[in-house]
């Protein structure tokens, strides 16, 4: 499974940072160090003390204002160092504060510049101590986040009520509440020189396919970047085919449908400060299965998936087809409706092909324009638009009423399968040209060629078709594509993906 768009570099937790210096076991020739890296940086804190029985215990404490929390830092740390008595031992100051004085759960000594670095940025607070050589790095991370709530754009009936948030290990935390195993297992790793963002890749041992896991952590490592902010460019740097306009790796905010494809076995990868998650491998099928289907009752869930692919079908091939057909094919048509499209085609000065472009691409607008603006403004300027804008186009004569219904409906149902918006729109332009040249025959051939496009993709090594065989039609293979069986019916995993373990526990025992 090559990836050839990409080139070896060597792996970010590999590269180390020019510091220039190690610790060392004065307090100031450190503090001067770590002074001389955040130079001009006047969010970096430092906080002499001594204790109070012992001139010889001097301390600094280092940490960024605004990502800490101060009643940590004053109750477990400078507190507890100036009032607790050292005794005359053989045991090192930073033993005694190791072992003996920090009041934290979290607490561990170093003297890797790196590492530290790392630490501070991420919120932990440094105590430097006169004579070691090595350093405290104390957990006192304390930053604002945002609260759980449900995602915006997967909102549903009946699921849970809770969304990932931008911080990783608040989102960890949810999978694992619903993941309640020890094969759960978190890997984590920092990407991006300047930034060093930390990620996890979550996966269930056992489960899980452990060549699309080397796969990952291959792609992974060759990633050379100064920065990343979202998962959306892990999604584009690691894909099989980046130029393809349909997506093979998944995304979500939802720590329900992250559970569920980790109990199928795909892979989910969590960056620091998103709230989407990225799930790979990704086939095509999943572009039209939601949550609410495995909420539902089989029958609700199948027949909202089968309106979902009808619709995705209706949107690339309608402006198409009434292109082609009222361009070439007028014989198939008949003649009351032939009548009744030519009469309102009447005196339209551009041709069809170009007036379907022209309400295509206005639709479009209008939509993106609703999607920027604010809720209240951006609602009523997509229907307030479209209609407006679609009346006066056929008062005006410049388009056709029938013209104005088709791309109407298309743009429609392309709301339908939102995720894949972009591949649809794409498509019914492309389809829409062929078809003004070539009639039928063009549409033929545009579906020949996405056929064989989709068929010939694969993510991670899983074909991009997987399971949606179009020829057999055997019902195990169909258990959940087309349309989603009961519970009862769906006792393996996908084969292809979960290569280990592949059925299920608790399949619910044979029904009638």
């Amino acid at each position: 499974m090559p990836v050839k768009y990409l080139k070896k570099h060597t792996k970010p937790s590999e590269r180390q940072m020019d510091n220039g210096s190690q610790l060392g076991s004065s307090l100031e020739q450190n503090i001067k160090l770590f002074k001389n890296i955040f130079k001009n940086d006047d969010t970096v804190i430092y906080r002499y003390f001594e204790n109070k029985w012992s001139r010889k215990v001097k301390c600094c404490i280092v940490f960024i204002d605004g990502m800490v929390d101060s009643k940590i830092i004053n109750e477990s740390i400078i507190k507890p160092v100036v009032e607790n008595e050292f005794p005359d031992d053989e045991q090192s100051i930073l033993d005694n504060l190791y072992y003996k004085v920090i009041v934290s759960n979290n607490v561990k000594n170093t003297a890797d510049i790196d590492e530290i670095l790392e630490s501070v940025f991420n919120g932990d607070t440094l105590l430097l101590i006169d004579g070691e050589a090595e350093a405290l790095i104390i957990g006192t991370r304390g930053w604002q986040t945002r609260k759980i709530e449900e995602p915006e754009s997967e909102k549903a009936l009946r699921s849970p009520r809770e969304g990932f948030t931008e911080s990783l290990m608040v989102n960890l935390s949810m999978i694992r509440r619903k993941l309640k195993t020890s094969d759960l297992k978190f890997n984590f790793r920092t990407i991006g020189a300047k930034s060093r963002t930390k990620a996890c890749i979550c996966y269930i041992e056992g489960i899980a396919n452990e060549k699309i896991l080397q796969e990952l952590n291959r792609r992974l490592d060759d990633i050379e970047v100064d920065g990343i902010m979202t998962t959306g460019h892990i999604q584009e740097l690691i894909s099989d085919h980046p130029l393809s306009p349909f997506e093979t790796i998944g995304y979500t905010e939802r720590p329900d449908i992250i559970a569920a494809k980790l109990l199928e076995g795909r892979i989910a990868f969590l960056l620091d400060n998103t709230s989407f998650a990225l799930t790979m491998p990704h086939i095509f099928i999943e572009y039209f299965q939601i949550n609410e289907d495995y909420y539902e009752g089989f029958w609700e869930g199948s027949i909202a998936r089968l309106l979902r692919i009808f619709g995705f079908i209706f949107t690339i091939t309608i402006p198409a087809l009434f292109v082609a057909l009222t361009a070439f094919h007028q014989e198939m048509i008949p003649t009351p409706l032939l009548l009744s499209i030519l009469t309102a085609r009447k005196d339209i000065p551009f041709p069809i092909v170009f007036t379907g472009l022209g309400m295509i691409i206005m639709f479009e607008i209008l939509r993106e324009a609703g999607a920027r603006m604010p809720t209240y403004i951006g609602q009523a300027l997509s229907i307030v638009g479209a209609v407006v804008i679609g009346q006066a186009a056929v008062e005006a004569r410049l388009v056709s009423a029938p013209m104005v219904i088709i791309t109407a409906f298309s743009s429609i149902t392309s709301l339908m399968v939102s995720r894949i918006r972009v591949a649809a729109l794409i498509l019914r332009i492309l389809f829409l040209l062929l078809a003004s040249f070539l009639g039928l025959y063009g549409l033929v051939f545009g579906i020949i060629g996405l056929l064989i496009h989709l068929f010939e993709m694969r993510s991670f090594g899983i074909p991009y078709m997987y399971d949606l065989d179009l020829v057999s039609f055997k019902l195990q293979d169909l258990k959940d594509t087309y349309i989603r069986m009961p519970w009862w019916y769906m006792k393996n995993r996908p084969k292809f993906i979960a290569v280990k373990n592949i059925i299920r526990k608790s399949s619910g025992g044979k029904r009638a």
